[in-house]
């Protein structure tokens, strides 16, 4: 149990009943007969064919029972009196002379696999112990080099297919997608979109820009997306927890993945306030206790909404430091943390975890799933296309490329050519340029690490065509620090690239180092793809459960649900001691959840 849900005070032991006959809060409709597998109050009786009509309906009557239908090949249809056992019913018509057969009135469940193509590369959904291969263009940037346990483990999946049987349709909740914006117009997420009305009607809300339209310029928020609630059964892609859902698409991060506190609050305020019961933030960060974003989940707290968030990709522990893992640290009892859990249900290299902070694993390495467009672009080498020019050329100055400079050799564009040894020189004007084919893309980013040491008054620069990035005055940074910008102004068949070193007359510092570079570009469409790793893709994944949970059961309060989610789930061994739980999400298992009665004091008679 989290050390966030609510304490109740039992007063009874738990209950031996069956799974999900009488949960509370399902419907009776969906779980017909103690055993699961037959109606009650209903048998199927086969009269010998020299027996009448007439008298078959003396026979059934005199039983107190009557007859719903006559079924071919001489089957009866029969409804039992009150109280009457199927069982009991079959013995007795078996017994009698005019009967060649009886039998209950057996149950047959659709067998509720989508016919997704894209389906049987789900491994958290079920896993065959597949192999999931990188059948589409990735994005520059992402990685699919997490090998560990894939193929994976037989059986090491979320338990859904069973839970399909009774619920694929979580339209009745909306779910808010609080990310880089949902890819409205994606083939297997247009139908199941948030109807927004006049107001709202592309979906959602955009507060990077400040208007109603949340497309997402990214993936972050699409990919999210398609995990809570790509259309199930429309045999195109992929299949969401939730065949079908009503997708808010909130925008609070940019193109390259970076929101603030304004941002977010004003996004989860948006969600709450316009009926989201379920909002999904794959986004976080190292710091400060912030009182803001905490309050935020706080009103999504009283507003009854359950709030599922990740907890990070440093492969840290979240309960250690000055500074904590932010929303996953937050303690309101509303919030979930999800770790991520590779294709065996082990914790993944990546994952942050946490004894009090991270509540449940799930799903989050190799995961398939929706994308905005083509992504093109990628990570620079360096060693081709640039040109430069130095007006202290030949005296150890200029910028050069670079595999030394980081123990993994990532190429680095470094100035002075001997980086980190020596320093760069005085007085001279040092340029690296680039020119970048971004022609057909939508949207374009720059992001890469930089260390950086300069004198005072000593300038280093990146411009992107004819818009300065940023420009950098006489600081020292401890480390490398990642840096990411929008560079969609410059989009063209030519986007030139420049880093610029300026200095005085001395004395000269250690230099710049630029590392990693990644120059990406999208072009939107409705039909792309992707596997991508991190607690962001586990986070969703919980998420859909829960909207999952509140569709199925309408009564669930917030508390009802986070005790659904953690308390019945499969145990892992990798996430003992290492989450509040200690429990991977398992679908069926939390949709069989039965409270314990609550508020009920027992006497002895």
């Amino acid at each position: 149990m989290s050390s966030r849900a609510v304490v109740l005070a039992l007063c009874l032991g738990a209950l031996a009943v069956p799974a999900l006959a009488v949960a509370a809060g399902l419907p009776s409709a969906s779980m017909p007969g103690a055993s699961g597998t037959y109606m009650p109050r209903e048998v199927l009786v086969r009269f010998k064919s020299t027996v009448s009509q007439q008298i078959r309906e003396a026979l059934v009557a005199g039983h107190g029972h009557s007859i719903r239908s006559e079924l071919p090949l001489h089957w009866t249809h029969i409804q039992l009196g009150v109280g009457t056992p199927v069982e009991e019913a079959v013995a007795v018509y078996r017994k009698d002379a005019a009967v060649e057969d009886a039998q209950p009135n057996y149950i047959y469940l659709a067998a509720a696999v989508p016919n997704d193509p894209l389906y049987g590369q789900l491994w958290g959904l079920r896993n065959r112990g597949q192999t999931v291969t990188d059948a589409f263009t990735q994005p520059p940037g992402s990685s699919l080099s997490y090998t560990t346990d894939n193929p994976g483990t037989v059986g090491a999946d979320m338990n859904i297919e069973k839970a399909w049987d009774y619920i694929t349709d979580c339209s009745g909740v909306v779910v808010a997608v609080v990310d880089s914006g949902v890819s409205y117009n994606q083939e297997d997420l247009s139908s199941n979109m948030w109807n927004g009305g006049p107001a709202f009607p592309l979906h959602g809300y955009n507060y990077i820009n400040d208007n109603t339209d949340p497309m997402d310029l990214n993936g972050h928020g699409t990919h999210v997306a398609g995990t809570i609630g790509a259309v199930g059964n429309n045999a195109t892609g992929v299949t969401g927890i939730c065949w079908k859902a009503s997708i808010m698409a909130v925008r609070v991060l940019d193109a390259t993945g970076r929101g603030t506190t304004a941002t977010i609050i004003q996004g989860v305020d948006f969600a709450v306030t316009n009926g989201a019961k379920v909002i999904n933030m794959s986004l976080g960060g190292k710091r400060p206790f912030d009182q803001a974003y905490s309050d935020a989940i706080t009103a999504a707290q009283s507003a009854d909404v359950v709030v599922v968030v990740a907890a990070g990709n440093d492969g840290a522990d979240n309960d250690s430091g000055a500074t904590g893992i932010y929303p996953c640290n937050f303690t309101q009892p509303n919030l979930v943390c999800v770790a991520a859990l590779d294709q065996s249900f082990e914790l993944a290299s990546f994952s942050n975890y946490g004894l009090t902070s991270v509540d449940v694993g799930a799903p989050g390495t190799n995961i398939q799933s929706t994308w905005p467009g083509t992504s093109a672009g990628g990570q620079e080498s360096f060693d081709a296309g640039w040109s430069g020019s130095s007006t202290t050329a030949g005296s150890g100055g200029g910028w050069a490329s670079s595999t030394t400079v980081l123990p993994s050799g990532i190429s680095c564009l470094v100035n002075p050519v001997g980086y980190p040894t020596g320093v760069y020189n005085t007085n001279t004007d040092d340029e690296a340029f680039k020119a970048f084919n971004l022609a057909g893309a939508d949207v374009a980013t720059l992001r890469f690490s930089a260390d950086v040491d300069l004198s005072t008054d000593d300038d280093f620069r990146g411009v992107a065509g004819t818009s300065t990035l940023f420009e950098l005055s006489g600081i020292t940074t401890s480390d490398f620090v990642t840096l990411s910008f929008d560079i969609s102004s410059c989009i063209s068949a030519s986007c030139n690239l420049e880093f610029q070193l300026l200095s005085g007359a001395g004395p000269a510092a250690r230099g710049v180092a630029v590392c990693g570079l990644t120059v990406a570009a999208l072009a939107l469409n409705s039909t792309s793809y992707n596997v991508l790793n991190g607690t962001s893709m586990a986070s969703p994944a919980v998420a859909g459960v829960a909207t999952l949970l509140r569709a199925y059961n309408p009564q669930y309060t917030y508390a009802d649900v986070v005790s659904a989610i953690e308390a019945p789930g499969r145990p892992a061994a990798s996430l003992a001691g290492k989450s509040t739980s200690g429990n991977a999400v398992d679908v069926m298992s939390s949709l069989a959840y039965v409270h314990a009665p609550t508020g009920v004091a027992a006497t002895v008679q």
